[in-house]
């Protein structure tokens, strides 16, 4: 079998997405699917109409004997005719929802979900990464159960991270600085718990949304935690390795997520977690492991961070609970064979 797996931007992206479809490109080929790249434009979800015209070639380019599998970020903004003009069934592979990002304004987050609803209507097999993701595309997207198939990330295993009893706790923060994130929300926290011992690393992109990074920065600054919390950005792999390896206690206050691979990375390592609630996160870091808060309260942030900063037995004991979870997670050839299965029933 072939397979065209088409993504806008630079797939090179250290973001969980571009990760999760970089693994596909590697790890189906042993599957027997010839699975190559075909690279869109950059300017989705937001495409220029120059953007959607060269898409609209390069889709019915692909060779009549390949599958096509579109990533979500061009996917949902794909107008209907681009969709059917491609001459073939079309598959898409949904991380989240286009309107679900935070920051929206009400009529850009209404067009987006309008847009990834019509254009999901026309698509011949649906893949979600995560059994919330499949949930909310039947009930809100009006997308048939039968044509979703769940494909969870894969999580490469990893060292355990042994627990330290401290007294200084080195909090640990992965993904790209963005609204939706909730790094703002997490500083409002951590400028509660002055009085304990800790610091904090946030290791993500800070080059997607300048403003918010230029407000994160403003929020630090203001709250006096300049010496404590340090924005490392966009990290090589070995680098969060060594990130997490000193990691005490992994933290996100994510809005929404739709499956957290940040959070399953942390569970591998055996970390701790202090997590919202927010989209698929809810069912991704079992109980045990940590905290579990609403999202965009910054209160019940705070105070689960205390609980766990001020107590080492507490976070050993979650430490234990998150390996042994860790140890359960899916890998990357267990996703491949996943989506290799959803892909051959479509």
């Amino acid at each position: 079998m072939r397979l065209v797996l088409a993504v806008p931007g630079d797939l090179s992206a250290p973001t969980g997405g571009y990760a999760y479809d970089r693994a596909l490109l590697g790890h189906l080929p042993a599957l027997g699917i010839a699975a190559t790249h075909l690279a869109l434009p950059s300017g989705f979800p937001d495409p220029t109409p120059d953007d959607l015209a060269g898409t609209a070639a390069r889709l019915a380019a692909v060779p009549r004997d390949a599958a096509l599998l579109v990533d979500g970020l061009a996917y949902g903004a794909l107008p209907p005719e681009i969709v059917r003009a491609a001459g073939r069934p079309v598959s898409a592979l949904v991380h989240h929802p286009l309107g679900y990002e935070t920051g929206l304004s009400p009529a850009r987050a209404a067009a987006l979900v309008a847009g990834e609803r019509a254009a999901l209507g026309l698509a011949a097999r649906v893949i979600a990464t995560s059994r919330f993701t499949a949930r909310m595309l039947a009930s809100e997207f009006g997308v048939p159960p039968e044509r979703i198939a769940v494909a969870e990330p894969g999580t490469p295993p990893a060292p355990r991270v042994v627990p330290r009893p401290g007294p200084h706790v080195r909090l640990l923060a992965v993904g790209t600085v963005s609204p939706r994130k909730g790094y703002d929300v997490l500083v409002r926290a951590l400028s509660a718990l002055t009085d304990l011992d800790w610091s904090l690393t946030i290791a993500g992109s800070l080059a997607r949304a300048p403003d918010a990074v230029a407000a994160l920065r403003g929020r630090i600054t203001a709250a006096g935690l300049g010496e404590r919390v340090a924005l490392a950005g966009a990290v090589t792999a070995d680098a969060l390795e060594r990130l997490y390896a000193q990691a005490d206690l992994a933290v996100s206050a994510s809005l929404f997520e739709g499956y957290g691979m940040a959070l399953t990375e942390a569970l591998a390592r055996g970390l701790p977690l202090v997590a919202t609630t927010g989209g698929a996160a809810a069912e991704t870091v079992p109980a045990g492991a940590g905290r579990a808060v609403p999202p965009g309260d910054a209160a019940a942030l705070a105070a689960a961070l205390r609980d766990l900063i001020a107590d080492p037995e507490c976070r050993a004991e979650a430490a234990a609970a998150s390996w042994a979870a860790g140890q359960r997670l899916p890998d990357w050839p267990a996703t491949a064979a996943a989506v290799a299965a959803a892909l051959r029933t479509s």
